[in-house]
């Protein structure tokens, strides 16, 4: 009797100690920053399309989902409350240096944004492109509004602060988490009006998926520069243009755009970024007045080779590579905020 309430007392004292040596774990600090869109979306009716996005406060989705509050210390701040339709320059400077400063000044572990899908996939760029921490920074949003039977909101949001609890999303870059699918933002672009499976990256495929509480990565993007462009101290952006180009296309677009001074254009162009000759004609003239001419693409995948069909060095232009209109838009308003020099533009390109 007397060996058996040792070994009870042995047995005790070696799980105390076992406890003692494991480490405590810590809940992650994660701050929701809102700026209205479709997942803040609000209508009159739960089985009618109409609705007005962006008129939900942030507190308010926080308590339609209290299980978030289990993946660790959660708190919302309102940015903005727009329709991502409604997305600009000035908002997307607010957001990145208040990450910057969440970051900077260690107020949290990983940062959620909440934003509308129309232009989710640029503010994401955007974000990847200039937030200079390698903390977890996830975009989320919704197809169908908060008030909607068939809502998404809420089970995206949820997923969201899961891949931004998760120690495996550190390094990861800005990531987009939409429909149980982690897709990185440099490749993610929006494919459908209103399927709730919009979110696609046509090249590559999302690069790790939510589901039953757990977060799997499977690859990642070798386009995660080390540097990132400081946009601390601006207010503006040089302004860049898009043309879409198709079949017997006028001139006009281009030479209107020219003519009010941009300081880039970006051109989506047919097959591998082709034009026909009287656009071919107004973009090299465009070139010529020193503004920066990108040739992208509208087929929605792929890439832009350069000096293939086109004479890029002799023309003046650059390539998207394989980034759409959109996304080449951003990189190139922010590449010209340091250089004008079209060898180091192309560059860009190639490496972010």
């Amino acid at each position: 009797m007397k060996r058996i309430v040792i070994l009870v007392m042995m047995s005790v004292f070696v799980l105390q100690i076992q406890a003692q040596n494991q480490p405590v774990k810590i809940a992650p600090r994660i701050i929701i920053l809102a700026t209205g869109g479709t997942i803040a979306g609000a209508g009159a009716s739960a089985t009618k399309a109409a609705y007005t996005a962006g008129k939900v406060p942030i507190d308010d989705l926080l308590n339609a989902v209290p299980q978030i509050h289990d993946y660790g210390k959660i708190t919302g701040e309102q940015i903005a409350q727009i329709g991502s339709q409604d997305m600009n320059v000035v908002t997307w400077l607010k957001l990145s240096n208040r990450i910057n400063q969440i970051f900077k000044e260690n107020l949290a572990d990983a940062i959620v944004v909440t934003h509308g899908t129309d232009t989710q996939e640029e503010t994401a760029y955007f974000l990847d492109l200039t937030v200079m921490s390698d903390k977890p920074v996830v975009l989320v949003g919704a197809m169908r509004p908060s008030t909607a039977m068939s809502q998404d909101g809420n089970r995206n949001l949820l997923d969201a602060v899961m891949v931004a609890a998760s120690p495996k999303s550190q390094g990861k870059g800005v990531i987009v988490a939409m429909d149980e699918k982690i897709y990185d933002a440099r490749d993610v672009t929006k494919t459908s009006t209103t399927n709730l499976e919009t979110f696609q990256s046509r090249n590559f495929g999302p690069i790790g998926l939510i589901y039953d509480g757990k977060v799997n990565y499977y690859y990642q993007s070798l386009r995660n520069p080390s540097k990132k462009f400081d946009v601390t101290k601006l207010t503006v952006l040089p302004q860049v243009e898009i043309v879409y180009g198709y079949a017997d296309a006028s001139p006009v677009s281009v030479t209107c755009i020219t003519n009010s001074r941009v300081k880039g254009i970006v051109y989506a162009g047919m097959g591998n970024g082709n034009f026909g000759e009287p656009v071919g004609k107004a973009l090299l003239e465009a070139s010529k007045k020193g503004i920066l001419v990108c040739r992208s693409m509208r087929a929605g995948s792929g890439r832009i080779t350069l000096e293939n069909e086109v004479k890029d060095a002799e023309l003046g232009f650059v390539v998207s590579d394989d980034l759409n209109p959109q996304k080449a838009r951003v990189l190139l308003m922010l590449s010209l905020t340091e250089t004008l020099d079209r060898v180091k533009i192309q560059q860009n390109f190639f490496e972010y």
